[in-house]
């Protein structure tokens, strides 16, 4: 089965005493796409240093809704800066995270508006990270709205992006009818092993609903393990470290969802991986 991992945070700590292991573990576990986030400037130039010194990898960069508030302007100029490398494919992990709240509400809307700037102005997809409390959905809502704000899925998205997919819904978690609001605005949709979590029911439906060319998976290592992956051995990780090469669990989630062979639905998971994040770069 072709595989990608859209959304893991491999230079993490956790990571810190086997990274390449990893690495080389998941392109031999069949992992083509590879796309490496940060959430902080310092997080964000070493997913960059790690896409120099790797031609299989990607990098994004930007500041998580987490460490919104703690940005300096100065560490958001490095942002900027780190944006313009050939190697940045996307502008993020950014968005709205209205269920821990490490950061006040105002903050992380205003970080989020200058991504989703940034976005337009690069021309690289927006990785949207999105939470609500349980039960509630105004974290979901708000980021529409923020979207419909910025002109994506309007004459600005267009003009920045084309027909590709101005952002994406990473590790994706809401209702079917945000899926369907965010897929009227032009998004891509990313599952992880949060699909496996109760209170997700309704990924699978949505898996159902989205267009191949714009469907996605990630791991969003070291988090969100899905079933199977054991306890782990790294000093400072409690529970269970998720790493790319059980991205695999998802895609034949997905491939069930979807009445699809994995082979079959591994090949478009490929497809769409260059459509979102390489397509507009040269080769």
């Amino acid at each position: 089965m072709r595989l990608i991992d859209s959304h893991a945070h491999l230079q993490s700590d956790p990571f810190g005493t086997d990274r390449g292991a990893v690495i080389e573990a998941s392109f031999e576990a069949g992992v083509e796409r590879l796309l490496v986030p940060g959430w902080d400037a310092g997080s964000s130039a070493g997913a960059l240093a790690m896409a120099r010194a790797d031609a299989r990898i990607d990098a994004a960069v930007g500041v998580h809704p987490h460490d919104s508030s703690s940005c300096s302007e100065d560490e958001w100029a490095e942002i900027v800066r780190l944006a313009a490398d050939p190697r940045a494919v996307a502008i993020g992990e950014t968005g709205l995270d209205y269920d821990r709240m490490y950061s006040p509400a105002e903050t992380q809307l205003a970080n989020l508006r200058r991504h989703l700037r940034l976005a337009l102005d690069t021309g690289k997809p927006a990785i949207l990270h999105c939470r609500s409390a349980v039960g509630r959905r105004d974290g979901q809502d708000a980021l529409l709205a923020e979207l419909r704000a910025a002109g994506f899925g309007g004459a600005a998205g267009r003009a920045a992006f084309g027909d590709r997919p101005p952002a994406v819904l990473h590790s994706f978690s809401g209702p079917v009818d945000y899926a369907l609001a965010a897929l009227a605005l032009g998004l891509a949709i990313s599952f992880s092993g949060l699909v496996f979590r109760r209170g997700e029911e309704a990924s699978a439906e949505i898996a159902r609903l989205v267009p191949a060319e714009r469907l996605l998976i990630e791991t969003d290592s070291p988090y969100l393990a899905p079933p199977g992956v054991p306890r782990s051995s790294v000093p400072g990780f409690g529970g269970r470290r998720n790493s790319p090469p059980w991205v695999h669990v998802t895609g034949e989630w997905l491939a069930h969802q979807r009445g699809q062979s994995p082979d079959g639905i591994g090949a478009g998971l490929v497809a769409a991986y260059d459509v979102v994040f390489r397509s507009h770069f040269p080769a």
